[in-house]
């Protein structure tokens, strides 16, 4: 049977020792979030997913949701309890402003904690996880009146939320959807069309579901420019806050799934349903983007999740396991063979996942943090910063954290060998439910299109430059300190290997868009290996400081300084063959017919 414990003592070393949250104090939000009071709400998310989502996770796998004859939805055992139970403890408004019910508390914490939840039950906890995103989009764009009326109760759990945005004929070009919104003449409107792939679209463990759906108004232009956003509820919701009829929305069918399967994936129907235009006609697209960019955020921590849960599993079977005799000489002589653990091939794999998910967390955490800092500063210059440099990492961040937990997941069911395909040891739930991060809310090769052929370039290249002069200046302030020669001499290579790519961008793609279109799935990767290498540089500085100091577990920091080591030694130098690729350019790739394909 699968295992799980949350890493709560490496997550704590990023927030405290390396992104040194205490230094933040004068945010809103962060006065409050003490070294004793983030131990505290740490321990207790590890806790709740631990204790509670985890052991109906694999349960949940083998059961999935099924639709009724009527059009409801009935989930897996055990979801409906174990969803009350971190709804009651707070945990789905842990950031969202107290005059809604929230905590008010950093962004960068609940990233932190939707790790373990999402490591312990990806399906169930997609359910939240589409609600927090809806309520960032009513935040920034919803009325008064709509943020009074939906958001307490969508906070304390009790009322969820979806996205609406994919139809069977459209799914990245949303330009060419159909659902049409009908204006009434009372400020509401009739919402007609058909949605495909609705995540936690319909289900019993809420009493109302609020749907964020796309339509285009009647008269409205062609393409996105005509695209409008509109809350539809799932039952009515009177002036005092009671529910009334049920809508004209209805859940058609559920999606059969490779994975996720404790999650309802649905194909919703709106047959003249009645909804609400949230923000401005024909800027749907605008707002629904907030919700897209936290979602993107939310995608890549699974990413990270599954590679953590897969990798604890594995190395767990890897120390457990004999099979034949270690390449210098019996470990285990009073035993027929040695435990997996001592092949130098099972490390290499076992290191691999591990410095990923150490850097990924990080990586994570750190954009978080700028995100933070881009809505909670008072400072205007601080604010561009932060902002500029989450609008930069966030296709990084998913495409890349999401591409690499599928692989890492791959990798460490190869650890079990046999066992690993069957279902009995649950690898193929961590596979099979990783893939799904690499499609939604933006496919990876539009993540890497996006990078390239948008974020590079935003207000004349300034976030990318600010990035690399900050990774930079960190290889060159650190130079002359022996202990961290091996981080920043090879983060510097692979920076270099960055800006040339870069540059041959600049130099190449503007005159020939192909090029850019061959390479950037790439040089999104060679990004993201870079910011992985400044993550553990990063992390390398802090570890040698608390060995210095004399503070804390010295194992723990020993232990983090060889992964970083393994990192930069076999994973970095990535970054060449990614840049000779990009640099072939996209001749060869666009020669060939389509009709020879």
């Amino acid at each position: 049977m699968p295992i799980y414990k949350a890493p709560a003592n490496d997550t704590l070393f990023v927030l405290n020792n390396v992104l040194r949250l205490d230094r933040y104090h004068n945010l809103p939000g962060f006065e409050d979030a003490t070294p004793d009071m983030i131990e505290a709400i740490v321990g207790e998310a590890a806790k709740l997913a631990e204790e509670q989502l985890f052991p109906v996770n694999l349960s949940g796998d083998q059961e999935g949701c099924t639709r009724n004859d009527d059009g409801t939805v009935a989930v897996p055992k055990g979801f409906k309890e174990a969803y009350d139970a971190y709804c009651q403890s707070g945990w789905l408004g842990l950031a969202v402003p107290e005059q809604y019910g929230g905590q008010g508390l950093p962004y960068t914490l609940h990233a932190a904690v939707g790790e373990y939840m999402s490591s312990a039950n990806m399906a169930l906890m997609m359910y939240p996880g589409l609600t927090q995103g809806a309520i960032a989009a009513i935040l920034v764009h919803g009325s008064d009146a709509q943020k009074e009326t939906y958001l307490p109760k969508m906070v304390e759990g009790t009322w969820s939320g979806t996205m609406n945005l994919t139809e069977p004929h459209c799914g990245t070009d949303l330009g060419l959807l159909r659902t049409k919104a009908v204006p009434q003449g009372d400020g509401s409107y009739k919402i007609s069309g058909q949605k495909i792939f609705i995540s936690a679209g319909e289900h019993p463990m809420t009493d109302n579901i609020v749907h964020l759906v796309l339509a285009r108004i009647e008269g409205a232009p062609e393409g996105t420019k005509g695209i409008s956003l509109f809350i539809v509820p799932k039952f009515m919701v009177g002036d005092d806050g009671s529910l009334g009829e049920r809508n004209a929305v209805t859940c058609g069918a559920i999606e059969e799934k490779m994975g996720i399967h404790g999650n309802a994936t649905c194909v919703m129907n709106y047959d003249e349903a009645t909804g609400f235009l949230i923000g401005a006609e024909n800027k749907g697209l605008s707002a629904m983007f907030v919700m897209m960019n936290e979602a993107r955020l939310g995608v890549g921590l699974q990413g990270l999740s599954v590679a953590e849960i897969a990798y604890q599993n594995a190395a767990d079977y890897a120390r457990e396991r004999i099979q034949g005799r270690a390449l210098s000489g019996a470990k285990s002589p009073d035993k027929k063979a040695d435990p997996l653990i001592v092949h130098p091939d099972i490390r290499r794999a076992l290191l691999t996942i591990r410095a990923f998910n150490e850097a990924g967390r990080a990586f994570t955490l750190w954009t978080a943090l700028q995100s933070d800092i881009a809505h909670r500063s008072g400072d205007d210059k601080d604010r561009q910063v932060a902002d500029d440099l989450l609008g930069l990492m966030t296709p990084i961040l998913k495409g890349v954290l999401t591409d690499k937990g599928f692989d890492h997941a791959v990798m460490a069911q190869q650890v079990y060998g046999g066992h690993g395909y069957i279902e009995e040891h649950g690898m193929s739930q961590y596979v099979r439910d990783a893939r799904i991060a690499m499609i939604y809310e933006g496919a990876n090769g539009i993540q890497a299109l996006d990078l390239v052929g948008r974020k590079l370039g935003l207000n004349g290249g300034r976030a990318v430059m600010a990035l690399f002069k900050e990774i930079g200046d960190f290889c060159e302030e650190n130079r002359a300190d022996d202990a961290m020669v091996v981080y920043t001499k090879s983060l510097k290579k692979g920076l270099n290997d960055l800006q040339a790519a870069t540059m041959w961008f600049m130099q190449n793609a503007m005159a020939k868009p192909d090029n850019a279109g061959a390479g950037s799935t790439d040089y999104m990767h060679l990004f993201g290996l870079v910011v992985l290498g400044y993550m553990w540089a990063k992390m390398a500085k802090a570890a040698n400081e608390a060995l210095e100091s004399g503070t804390g577990d010295a194992d723990f920091y020993k232990n983090k300084l060889l992964t970083g080591k393994f990192y930069m030694e076999r994973i970095l130098p990535e970054t060449a063959l990614r840049k000779t690729r990009i640099e072939t350019g996209a001749d060869t790739m666009m020669e060939m017919a389509a009709e020879a394909f």
